[in-house]
C-alpha cells in the first residue's frame, strides 16, 4: 500500500479549514468540491471550505450561493471586484478558524488524494507545515518553464529567503503558522516567499504535473513576469546594490575616457575629432541613469502603495 493511500486512524475532533482563490472558475468548482469531497472518511479532520471568489465575471458566485446552501461546512467570501490571488489567500486565512489550514488551487492541479497524508504528517506534530512542489514542468511552454526555473536559481542567489523550485501554494499549515502568515500584512505580497520567511518546519512532498480539470488559465506570460518583480522587489535590495556597482563602474569608465580624450587632443591638437566616442560615453551613461531610475522607481512605488495603507481586499457578499 502506497503512502497516498495509506488509510489513517479517523479522529474528527479537529478542523481542517480549506482556503480555495478561485476566478471565474464555474466549470471547476463542483467537481473539485465533490472530488475533496470524496477523501473526507481518508481525512483525520472535519472539511470546513472556504471559497475566496476574486471578483468573478461568470456564475462563480451563483455556484458558491448554492454550495453553501447544501452543505453548513462551505462558507464564501466575494470581493467587490479582482483584488488578485495574494488577496485571495490572505482573505481566506483570515477567515480560517480551523487547527488546521490548507491552501488549493481548485482546477485539481494540485491533487487532492495527497490531502490525508500532508495533514496526518501535521498532526503527528513532526511538521509544522507539508508543501508541495512539481517534479516537472510536463506539458508547460518550454519558454516558459525556463523562466520560471532561471527565476527560482536567481531569486536563491539575491535573496536570503530560499524558495523550493516548483513550490505550489498546496499545503497544509498549523494555526500557529497561519498566525504568523497573518501578521505580515504588507498590501504588495508574494505568498510563496513569506510561506519561506516565517520559517517552520516544512516538508515538501513531490508529485508530477497535471493538466487543469476545466477552463483555462488567468495567468499569463506577462503576468506572472509581474509576480516575479513584486517577488524580487519584495524579498531582495539586491537589484539596488546592483545599481551602486553600475554607478561606480560608469563613473571609473567616464574618468578613463576623459582622460583619454584630453591625451589625444593635446597629442593630436584637434579636439573635433573623436565626438563618436564622445557620443557612445554620453549614451552609455544615460542608458544607466535611465535603467537605475527604472529599478528605483519600482521600490519607491512599492514603498508608495504600502504608505497608503489601503485594505488589502474588499468585501462585497460572504457567508
Amino acid at each position: 500500500m502506497t503512502e497516498n493511500n495509506r488509510n489513517y486512524p479517523i479522529e474528527k475532533s479537529d478542523v481542517l479549514s480549506l482556503v480555495v482563490p478561485v476566478h471565474n472558475e464555474e466549470a471547476t468548482i463542483q467537481t473539485f468540491y465533490e472530488t475533496v469531497s470524496a477523501l473526507k472518511n481518508k481525512l483525520t479532520a472535519t472539511i470546513h471550505y472556504h471559497f475566496i471568489d476574486d471578483g468573478s465575471t461568470d456564475s462563480t458566485l451563483s455556484i458558491l450561493r448554492e454550495l453553501a446552501h447544501q452543505d453548513e461546512n462551505v462558507h464564501y467570501i466575494s470581493f467587490s471586484r479582482n483584488f488578485g490571488k495574494e488577496a485571495g489567500l490572505y482573505a481566506g486565512l483570515q477567515q480560517t478558524t480551523g487547527q488546521y489550514v490548507a491552501v488549493m488551487d481548485v482546477d485539481l492541479q494540485d491533487p487532492p488524494e495527497l490531502l490525508p497524508q500532508m495533514l496526518h504528517e501535521v498532526q503527528n506534530g513532526d511538521y509544522d507545515a507539508v508543501g508541495t512542489r512539481r517534479a516537472d514542468r510536463a506539458g508547460e511552454a518550454k519558454i516558459r518553464s525556463w523562466f520560471s526555473a532561471q527565476f527560482y536559481v536567481w531569486m536563491n542567489k539575491i535573496s536570503e529567503t530560499q524558495l523550493v523550485d516548483g513550490a505550489r501554494d498546496y499545503r497544509v499549515m498549523t494555526r500557529q503558522m497561519v498566525n504568523a502568515i497573518l501578521s505580515m500584512s504588507e498590501n504588495q505580497r508574494f505568498s510563496k516567499g513569506i510561506f519561506s520567511w516565517v520559517g517552520f518546519k516544512t516538508k515538501y512532498i513531490s508529485f508530477e504535473n497535471r493538466e487543469r480539470t476545466a477552463g483555462s488559465t488567468s495567468w499569463s506570460f506577462w503576468s506572472l513576469t509581474k509576480y516575479a518583480i513584486e517577488g524580487i522587489v519584495s524579498f531582495s535590495t539586491f537589484p539596488l546594490t546592483i545599481i551602486t556597482g553600475l554607478g561606480f563602474v560608469s563613473f571609473i569608465i567616464s574618468l578613463m575616457s576623459a582622460a583619454f580624450i584630453v591625451i589625444r587632443a593635446l597629442v593630436y591638437n584637434n579636439s573635433v575629432d573623436g565626438w563618436p566616442s564622445m557620443v557612445t560615453i554620453i549614451l552609455f551613461i544615460g542608458g544607466i541613469q535611465l535603467l537605475s531610475l527604472g529599478v528605483i522607481g519600482r521600490y519607491i512605488a512599492a514603498i508608495f502603495l504600502e504608505s497608503k495603507h489601503r485594505p488589502i481586499y474588499i468585501t462585497r457578499e460572504e457567508k
